[in-house]
């Protein structure tokens, strides 16, 4: 008997967290260089994208094409406390974002890098004084995410697409998490012969629900599949309304 799908496929949840993610640090291969911080976000494809503005390090390195390694940190606001879901270290050659692409991926991460400086690198490309949009051409991906570990190579990462449900997911999370912690503590309290203390709801995705219980000392991550994998945002607000209402 096939035993269900209790969770996305790695490349789909490592993809799913860089659609969530922004970049904080970039390392240069082959220096001795620190790691330098950075500011942008994740295009379309799953690309780092990085705004570099005048003066910077990296302002002059697109046609130079180095190897870097960009840190895309995923995070979740649990009372006011900014806590990582996950660490993304993507390797690659760092390049211009072509002409014709530049719109388009500054509106990918305008919600991630709000910056006036972002449409200036759309509205004068050319200037050699200006900002501009630089992103990495993927290698690998390794990623760390709590107990689970591993490398992505190019084609596993690029090939793969985010939970088609994450915008979703995200609103309906901020919502309980904001508004009906004590319906899912009741609820958890029902359903788990343990119980769980300090829950909150730390992801949601197509295949099931993960809740972080504990408090911030020492959490505990509790996965919850739903009978069947879902298929649009009514779906996946009903599997937890079902999970909210068992008590």
């Amino acid at each position: 008997m096939q035993r269900p799908v209790t969770a996305p496929p790695v490349p789909e949840r490592v993809r799913t967290l860089a659609a969530t993610a922004a970049p904080t640090h970039l390392s240069l291969a082959g220096t001795t260089r620190p790691a330098m911080p950075v500011r942008g976000g994740v295009d379309g494809s799953g690309r780092p994208v990085l705004l570099v503005k005048p003066g910077e390090p990296l302002h002059g390195a697109a046609g130079l094409e180095p190897v870097v390694t960009v840190d895309l940190t995923a995070s979740r606001s649990l009372g006011g406390v900014e806590l990582s879901r996950g660490l993304l270290k993507v390797q690659g050659w760092l390049q211009a974002v072509p002409a014709g692409e530049l719109r388009g991926t500054a509106v990918d991460i305008a919600e991630r890098c709000p910056d006036e400086a972002l449409f200036e690198a759309v509205e004068d490309p050319a200037g050699p004084d200006g900002p501009r949009l630089l992103r990495v051409d993927v290698g690998q991906v390794i990623y760390l995410t709590g107990p689970e570990s591993g490398v992505l190579d190019a084609e596993e990462y690029l090939d793969a697409a985010p939970d088609p449900l994450t915008a979703d997911a995200e609103r309906i999370v901020h919502h309980v998490n904001e508004a009906h912690r004590d319906r899912l503590e009741r609820a958890l309290c029902s359903l788990l012969p343990s119980g769980v203390t300090d829950p909150w709801l730390w992801e949601l995705d197509r295949f099931g629900v993960t809740v972080r219980s504990g408090g911030l000392d020492r959490p505990t991550l509790i996965r919850l599949p739903w009978p069947a994998p879902v298929a649009d945002a009514g779906s996946l607000e009903a599997a937890l309304h079902c999970l909210l209402c068992h008590h």
